[in-house]
């Protein structure tokens, strides 16, 4: 329990700094840093699975195109996420991108209600409305939808979805997705390369280099480390432990980028935690009474 609610923790964590390394890299554009973390990511996966001997999966999948076909659009949902995540880091919408992993777990539980047919409590609908009135609220004052916050959202919500019933686990899946992808990588990371435009091969920075090459570990390791994490603690202390990395990102996006965060804005980060707040006391107190 202890060593994975530390895995856990560190995994959260390190999602959770994620804006400072993409902000370190600000001057690679959006597309290319997500082409480099395909293939990076998918470098290291594959030393991983090297080291450990753990390519046995791959013979089996590769005659099942079901399997395929789901891990398709698992990928290009991933991607999705990434793109529009990094887009947003770039841009100064780090808050907007941490609302989104707010939301999410209440968008999971709506994907729950919809797809796999599964019944709310009154307390649950309940943390349903009120984050929804929140949402409402923070278009009413912006002016148009938090459309960075619900990408973000209802791609990594889908994405869960997809995974929840996938035949792997997350190390050969996440292989799968990226060795999916890296057609798609290569052609882009090609293209620019051809144009003269690859920043990895042209930046004057050593340290750009380094960093974008530093994309597989980077993506991998959290990973792997929620995996490990997600096996050994109740479900409980993992919905708990998943608000420190957009609680973690919220801070940076306020102290560390100085972004705007006037009290009409709070009043609707407050009506979503708020929601977050009612539906993790609800399931507690349920799984309090039923044991």
């Amino acid at each position: 329990m202890n060593s994975g609610l530390l895995y856990a923790l560190l995994a959260f964590l390190l999602w959770g700094l994620f804006p400072l390394y993409f902000h370190a890299i600000k001057e690679v554009p959006p597309q290319e840093i997500l082409a480099h973390r395909m293939l990076w990511s998918l470098l290291f996966l594959v030393v991983v699975l090297s080291v450990r001997q753990q390519w046995k999966w791959l013979p089996r999948v590769a005659r099942q195109p079901r399997v395929l076909a789901s891990f398709g659009a698992s990928a290009l949902l991933l991607t999705a996420n990434w793109g529009v995540y990094i887009w947003a880091i770039n841009n100064g919408h780090v808050i907007d991108a941490s609302l989104g992993y707010f939301i999410n777990p209440l968008i999971n539980v709506l994907l729950g209600v919809l797809v796999l047919h599964e019944r709310l409590r009154r307390r649950q609908w309940l943390a349903i409305a009120l984050a929804a009135s929140g949402v409402a609220w923070l278009t009413w004052q912006g002016g148009h939808l938090p459309w960075v916050a619900l990408i973000l959202g209802i791609t990594f919500g889908c994405y869960g979805l997809l995974r929840k019933t996938a035949a792997l686990e997350a190390l050969e899946g996440l292989s799968l997705e990226t060795m999916l992808l890296l057609p798609l990588a290569l052609a882009y990371v090609g293209w620019l390369t051809w144009h003269g435009q690859n920043t990895f091969l042209h930046t004057p920075n050593d340290s750009t280099r380094w960093l974008l090459a530093a994309a597989g570990p980077i993506t991998a390791i959290p990973l792997l480390l929620f995996a490990a994490g997600a096996r050994k603690i109740p479900m409980a202390a993992l919905g708990l432990a998943q608000y420190l990395a957009p609680t973690i990102q919220a801070m940076l996006g306020v102290w560390f980028f100085h972004e705007a965060f006037p009290p009409q804005r709070l009043i609707g980060f407050m009506m979503i935690w708020g929601a977050l707040m009612l539906f993790v006391a609800e399931g507690l107190w349920v799984g309090r009474r039923a044991k």
